[in-house]
């Protein structure tokens, strides 16, 4: 049954309300969205362009998808980092290699602001993301996991809106054709002097072709000892994390990432 004119004129005016009054409750597809919470300059102006509210949003899950490890990922997020590390501390999850200090440092990220949790199962890893979410006194957490199901990725997704923890999950290329309650996701190519990114999913118009990000080079002081971030270990050594402590994981909970 049609709608009389003045019931549509009042329907249309009530949508007009919601949308003036709050902005983030309706989105268009052509539209590039935005979020209610919180972002952090990505520190590339052209990346900020294409992602809602200019740059990475706090209280969400944040896909990485990597043709290979190593392919720029650090250097990309390092800008956020280091603004982040400026008030709270960094946790890297299951990074692939142990962490290279010299090269954090090098960087401009000191040792006490960043925090290395290994675990041996997934559960744990799941477990642990959860806890640091719920806490909320670290400003991001790196969490690399190759598998994963959709199930534990909503319940990281719920629980980093919950937080204003910033929270990127790194996972591999082949996950892209997964579905994933994540609004943001970015794969990331190897490229001569930078990486290329493709947006595979963001609250804005469809990103049809990837785009080149120059990034820059590894900071001289690092020296040729320590060329990345994350460096394979000949022994590797790591803080723990006991499953059966306090779910407020705070500063006491947590060991700095030990080399």
């Amino acid at each position: 049954m049609p709608l009389s004119a003045s019931a549509s004129s009042s329907l249309a005016a009530a949508v007009q309300s919601v949308v003036s009054t709050l902005p983030h409750a309706l989105w268009r597809a052509d539209q590039m969205g935005s979020y209610q919470g919180v972002v952090t300059a990505s520190g590339y102006a052209a990346l900020d362009r294409e992602l809602p509210n200019g740059g990475w949003p706090h209280s969400t899950l944040i896909e990485l998808l990597l043709h290979q490890s190593g392919c720029g990922e650090m250097r990309l997020l390092q800008p956020a980092l280091l603004q982040i590390a400026q008030q709270r501390r960094i946790v890297l999850l299951q990074p692939p290699h142990l962490p290279q200090l010299a090269a954090w440092e090098g960087a401009g990220l000191a040792s006490e602001k960043l925090l290395w949790i290994k675990t041996a199962r997934s559960t744990d890893a799941l477990w642990s993301a959860e806890q640091v979410l719920r806490n909320g006194s670290c400003g991001a957490l790196l969490m690399w996991q190759p598998h994963i199901r959709g199930e534990a990725l909503r319940r990281l997704h719920l629980a980093a809106q919950a937080s204003d923890t910033m929270l990127w999950m790194i996972r591999p290329l082949s996950a892209a054709h997964e579905s994933s309650p994540s609004p943001l996701r970015l794969s990331l190519l190897p490229a001569r002097n930078g990486v290329e990114i493709q947006l595979l999913k963001r609250k804005g118009p469809q990103h049809e072709h990837a785009f080149y990000l120059p990034l820059p080079p590894i900071a001289p002081e690092i020296g040729a000892a320590a060329p990345t971030l994350l460096n394979p270990p000949a022994t590797p050594h790591h803080g723990t994390l006991d499953r059966h402590t306090s779910p407020a994981v705070g500063a006491g909970n947590l060991a700095p990432a030990l080399v």
